[in-house]
C-alpha cells in the first residue's frame, strides 16, 4: 500500500486539517526524516498545501484548526500548532493555542522548525548572511572591554557562533571569547 493510500485510510479520505475531500496529497511535516513514513506525514487538500508552502495564510480558512488540533496523530498536532502560532494575532487562534495540549516530544518537534523560521539573519558589513562556523575579518579596531586589548582591523576570527541577537556574533580573539558587532566584520 502506498503512503497516500495509508494516509487516506487513516484520515477517512479527508484532509487531516480542514476535512476537505478535494485533491488530497501527502505533506511531510518538517523537519523531514530520511524515510517518508506515515508518522511524519499528513494528508492535506490542495488549499491547505498551497497556503502552508506559500506562507500566505487565510485566517478564515484555518478556523478548522480548532477541531484538527485535537487529533491523536502527532504530525497533525504539530502542523496545527505551527499554523496556530503563525496566526496567533487572531484572538481565536490565540485561544486555541492556550487550550492545546502536546506531550513533551510532540511539543519539541513542533517548536524545532518554528525557532528556525523566526530566527533573523545575521548580516556582515556587506550584507552577506553569516552562519555558525563562518570565518570573518574585522574591518575596524575594536576595544575589548574587560580584556584590556584591542582587536585590530584585519584580524581573522575563525569559527564564529551566532547569538540570540542577530546584530552580534561571538568568536575567539587573542584567546578570549568575545562578542562582536556583526556590522564590524566581513565574511572571509
Amino acid at each position: 500500500m502506498s503512503l497516500e493510500e495509508t494516509l487516506s485510510q487513516r484520515s477517512n479520505s479527508a484532509c487531516e486539517l480542514c476535512t476537505s475531500t478535494n485533491n488530497l496529497t501527502a505533506y511531510q511535516v518538517p523537519p523531514e526524516s530520511a524515510l517518508a513514513s506515515m508518522d511524519n506525514n499528513i494528508l492535506v487538500c490542495d488549499t491547505c498545501a498551497g497556503q502552508i508552502t506559500s506562507g500566505d495564510l487565510d485566517a478564515n480558512h484555518w478556523r478548522c484548526l480548532s477541531d484538527s488540533m485535537w487529533s491523536q496523530v502527532p504530525a497533525v498536532q504539530v502542523a496545527a500548532f505551527r499554523l496556530l502560532t503563525k496566526l496567533s494575532t487572531e484572538s481565536w487562534a490565540q485561544d486555541a493555542l492556550e487550550m492545546m495540549y502536546l506531550d513533551e516530544d510532540t511539543r519539541k518537534w513542533a517548536e524545532t522548525s518554528l525557532a528556525a523560521e523566526h530566527r533573523e539573519v545575521t548580516l556582515d558589513s556587506n550584507g552577506a548572511a553569516l552562519a555558525a562556523g563562518d570565518n570573518v575579518t574585522l574591518i575596524k579596531d575594536l576595544d575589548v572591554k574587560g580584556a584590556n586589548f584591542t582587536a585590530k582591523r584585519g584580524t581573522v576570527v575563525r569559527g564564529i557562533s551566532l547569538s540570540d541577537n542577530p546584530l552580534h556574533i561571538e568568536g575567539r580573539v587573542n584567546g578570549s571569547r568575545i562578542v562582536i558587532i556583526a556590522a564590524y566584520c566581513k565574511k572571509a
